[in-house]
């Protein structure tokens, strides 16, 4: 005797595979096969184009996702260089317009500059000095509000203002400060004992350079200090707790623990540090303008006054500032290479 067939779900008939046979167990387990048809969401078998639909649907999401970003790059990056690039190799003038081709004359005449060889050797300094301190100071600043302190708020909050003040802003700031007629720190200094005369900040090489490098420092120190505190707050307590378990100190818990797990953090600054540095423009086109003696000119100010205060040859400055980007890009893969994490 045949026993009567279970009732099958609704839509779920049409997709029991051939050979089933009547047993309804027997057909159960075969519409569960991972080898059965699927049903669709009606009960239906799925549509053979659904799947790939789906994929370009993605796809074009996708695209759509990237093109505000790929637009941006295009019309702020790659439109500009390209006419830079094409600027460097013609005899462009700032009034009159390109007048053909002239390579390689523009770049020997940018090298050949009396004003290249001290500036870049100005800007190495400058990047140097400027990048060793900010990223010892901002260590030290991470490492100070790392601490549970009851001052923590007060030092991270007075770190960090400046860091809200744009850096022409802070020039001028800075510039009123130096000022020998008006400006309160040369008094300050002659009052506490620390100068017999007037202070003249900006009137020689060397404290033109360092009165601009405390200027970046007071203005960065906050930027670069959060940015090593993120990385500092990544690292896990239990690392410190197994080393001290271990008999390690404090320094050698900086030396072996602090500085292997933070070196990404290092790297981005100093990246960013070095970048920014060699860039510098504004700060020094503000306090000193070159000066004294054309001895605190930078190679961007020397791109700017090639264009725009003096020759007015765009030619042979876009020809600086491809040699500028190409040294960037060198210095920058060094940076990777030397300071790129190694994965175990």
């Amino acid at each position: 005797m045949t026993p009567p067939s279970t009732p099958l779900p609704p839509g779920a008939t049409t997709a029991a595979p051939a050979g089933a046979g009547d047993d309804p167990v027997t057909a159960s387990l075969a519409r569960r096969s991972p080898l059965a048809p699927r049903a669709g969401r009606r009960g239906g078998p799925v549509r053979p184009g659904r799947g790939r639909g789906s994929s370009s649907s993605r796809r074009r999401q996708g695209w759509l996702y990237a093109a505000p970003t790929a637009l941006f790059v295009l019309v702020l990056f790659l439109v500009p260089l390209g006419l830079v690039l094409r600027m460097s190799v013609s005899d462009w003038s700032l009034f009159a317009g390109s007048r053909g081709i002239n390579v390689p004359d523009n770049f020997t005449a940018a090298v050949g500059d009396r004003l290249f060889g001290p500036a870049v050797q100005f800007t190495v300094t400058y990047t140097v000095v400027t990048t060793v301190i900010l990223i010892a100071l901002a260590l030290g600043l991470a490492l100070l509000v790392q601490e549970a302190t009851r001052w923590n708020s007060v030092v991270r909050t007075a770190v960090l203002v400046p860091s809200a003040l744009g850096l022409a802003s802070a020039s001028l700031l800075f510039y009123a400060l130096y000022s020998p007629q008006s400006g309160p720190l040369g008094p300050l200094l002659q009052r506490v004992g620390l100068a017999d005369g007037p202070v003249s900040f900006l009137g020689t090489p060397t404290a033109a350079l360092w009165s601009t490098v405390a200027l970046v420092v007071w203005r960065f120190a906050g930027f670069y200090m959060l940015l090593l505190l993120v990385g500092l707050q990544g690292i896990s307590g239990d690392v410190y707790e197994a080393a001290s378990i271990d008999g390690a100190g404090r320094f050698r818990s900086f030396w072996h623990i602090t500085l292997p797990l933070l070196t990404p953090s290092l790297a981005l600054c100093t990246i960013l540090c070095v970048t920014g540095s060699l860039l510098a423009f504004d700060q020094f086109y503000i306090l000193t303008k070159g000066g004294p003696d054309n001895t605190t000119v930078t190679v961007v100010q020397l791109v700017y006054s090639t264009a725009f205060a003096g020759a007015n040859d765009l030619g042979r400055a876009a020809a600086l500032s491809i040699l500028v980007l190409g040294a960037l890009v060198v210095v920058n893969a060094l940076q990777f290479k030397a300071l790129r994490r190694k994965d175990v």
